[in-house]
Parts: C-alpha cells; sequence; structure tokens
C-alpha cells in the first residue's frame, strides 16, 4: 500500500475510482494505492469466498459474499473508505451504492508485508466500530495460521491451524482451515498434506 502525497475529496476519490486502473483506499482526504497480491494472496481469499458462497447458495441465504473489489465505508459519515479482501452483507443500508457498502457482517483480509501492520492496527480498529459487524478474520499466507476476533467475545482473537474448522456465527456456517488453504503453497500446508498421506 502506497500512500499519495495529495488531498482530495471524497467526490473525487469515489469519481476517480470508477474510471481507475487502480484500487485505492480512502483515509480522511487521503489516497493510497493498492498493491498486487501473491498467487497465494489470491487463493485465500477465493476460497474463503467459495466456501462460504456456497453456503449461502445452498442454503438460499439473503446474505451475499463479496470480493475485494466492493469498498466498505466504515460509517454513513466518515471519511473511510476500504477494500477487504471478502466481505460478507445480510443487509442493505439506505446509504449504499453500487461501488460502496455500509453494513457488513464479517470482513476477511489476507495478511501480506506490505498491508500487514495496517490490517492489525488502524483498519482493525476502524472495522471494529462498524455496528453491523460481527466477525474480522485475518488470514496469514505464509504460515497456516487464521486469527477471528468476534464481537460477542469483546474482540478477544481466537487462533486456528490446519486441522481446525472455523463456524461464523453470523451466518451460521463452519468451514475447514484446510479448505481455506487448498492450493495454497507454504511449508505448513505440504507438511499437513504429507502426514495425511502417510497416515492413510
Amino acid at each position: 500500500v502506497k500512500k499519495l502525497d495529495f488531498n482530495i475529496s471524497e467526490y473525487e476519490y469515489l469519481e476517480g475510482e470508477r474510471i481507475s486502473d487502480i484500487k485505492h483506499e480512502y483515509s480522511d482526504g487521503y489516497i493510497y494505492a493498492m498493491a498486487g497480491a501473491s498467487e497465494n494472496h489470491g487463493l485465500i481469499s477465493q476460497n474463503i469466498a467459495r466456501e462460504i458462497g456456497n453456503y449461502l447458495i445452498k442454503n438460499k441465504s439473503p446474505c451475499d459474499v463479496l470480493s475485494s473489489d466492493m469498498k466498505v465505508r466504515i460509517s454513513k459519515n466518515s471519511r473511510y473508505y476500504f477494500y477487504p479482501d471478502v466481505a460478507v452483507f445480510c443487509q442493505s443500508h439506505e446509504h449504499d451504492s453500487d461501488y460502496y457498502k455500509h453494513a457488513p457482517v464479517i470482513i476477511v483480509e489476507v495478511l501480506s508485508k506490505s498491508t500487514r501492520k495496517n490490517d492489525l492496527s488502524t483498519k482493525k480498529l476502524m472495522y471494529f466500530n462498524i455496528p453491523s459487524l460481527e466477525e474480522y478474520v485475518v488470514i496469514e499466507q505464509d504460515i497456516c495460521e487464521i486469527n477471528v476476533f468476534r464481537k460477542k467475545e469483546g474482540w478477544q482473537p481466537t487462533v486456528y491451524f490446519l486441522g481446525d474448522e472455523i463456524t461464523f456465527d453470523s451466518i451460521n456456517t463452519t468451514v475447514a482451515v484446510e479448505d481455506i488453504y487448498y492450493h495454497v503453497k507454504n511449508d505448513d500446508i505440504e507438511q499437513f498434506i504429507q502426514d495425511k498421506e502417510e497416515n492413510r
């Protein structure tokens, strides 16, 4: 993520995003260019979106899962717009638009070197202030570790590893950590697959 050193209005930002080839996040007047994602990052985002999406479709849920092309506005009066890697929305908001939404119940961020600090500090605290948000999911890509912060648990993290399953209470579904890391390449998942093969 690269900060661009100029101050623009919300209107200028939103109009610019419609035609920009590069995604930018907006923080109180300043815009930040989004870096390209690694293969592992893309796979993890795709996998968790697919697992949740399949459940929502199968159960005819009113909720939708959207990828990193949809912005989340922190509140109707805020000057902060972020692109989470994956978000789940179960209700419309009177101030939603075709380009941003206000009321996620789940937000997922896949950590990378360029985003780690922001995802675990500024963004995390901003997300916790979204009234509708129930679960914030932070996923490592170089090791197999997932932290889930739940509102009902006072936003204290629960850590999950390979072999565990994660229950998303806000949408009443469970996803295996192994499935979130499907086809991802890192030492943890390779060792996990090898151990499973040897124990057959």
